[in-house]
């Protein structure tokens, strides 16, 4: 489903995943508020939001819709650069964020690693996150600490490896284990630490000191 208040970025997306023979799209929505009922209504697999919208925000739109449908990852398309937006969206349970910048025929690739459980975010975008990373390990140095839900040793391996950017095949052949594995492995994680998305537990994770980030 594209969600976006510009009708001529929804036909440039339409036109480029019509020619995708694996991708179809299912519905579309003009803001944040017809983005959750639409969802409700066509149950999509991904959803690509836009941030700035009228009536709801994306980045409510996401939440609402994760609160709803679990199981929807929602990738971010939008122009905004804006960190605030970025640490919004990720909180509210987003799987990618990506500026509009990048080539629209690489949106469909996108699409896809999002769906199958990897996180997309645009390069100058990750900069940011791990400055963010950087500060909100440094702060954590400074103040008291709860006892974070507890991972076992693989998990905590397995959530090494997302922080570094490894997707689930990547992680299997380094920790010679199967895909399947992996992804099990990173549900437990997101059910132990109560969260949606990869890049939310990194971040939860490096908050709590549970991770560095090098």
């Amino acid at each position: 489903m594209v969600v976006d208040d510009h009708a001529l970025f929804r036909r440039g997306l339409e036109m480029v995943l019509g020619n995708e023979p694996d991708l179809e799209l299912v519905g579309e929505a003009s803001d944040g508020q017809e983005a959750i009922e639409k969802a409700q209504e066509t149950m999509p697999d991904v959803v690509l939001m836009d941030v700035r919208m009228p009536k709801r925000s994306g980045i409510e739109a996401t939440a609402q819709i994760k609160e709803l449908l679990p199981h929807v990852k929602i990738l971010m398309l939008t122009i905004s650069d804006e960190e605030a937006d970025l640490y919004d969206a990720i909180k509210a349970g987003a799987s990618g964020y990506l500026l509009k910048e990048i080539p629209i025929e690489e949106v469909s690739d996108a699409i896809r690693s999002v769906w199958a459980g990897q996180s997309r975010i645009s390069p100058s975008m990750a900069s940011k996150l791990l400055t963010e990373f950087a500060a909100i390990s440094k702060a954590t140095e400074e103040r008291p600490q709860m006892p974070a839900p507890r991972l076992t040793e693989r998990e905590m391996e397995v959530l090494k490896l997302v922080a570094q950017g490894l997707n689930n095949r990547d992680i299997a052949k380094k920790l010679y284990i199967s895909e399947n594995t992996v992804k099990n492995h990173i549900r437990n994680i997101l059910e132990k630490l109560h969260l949606h998305s990869r890049m939310e537990a990194v971040v939860y994770a490096v908050r709590e000191k549970m991770i560095e980030i090098t």
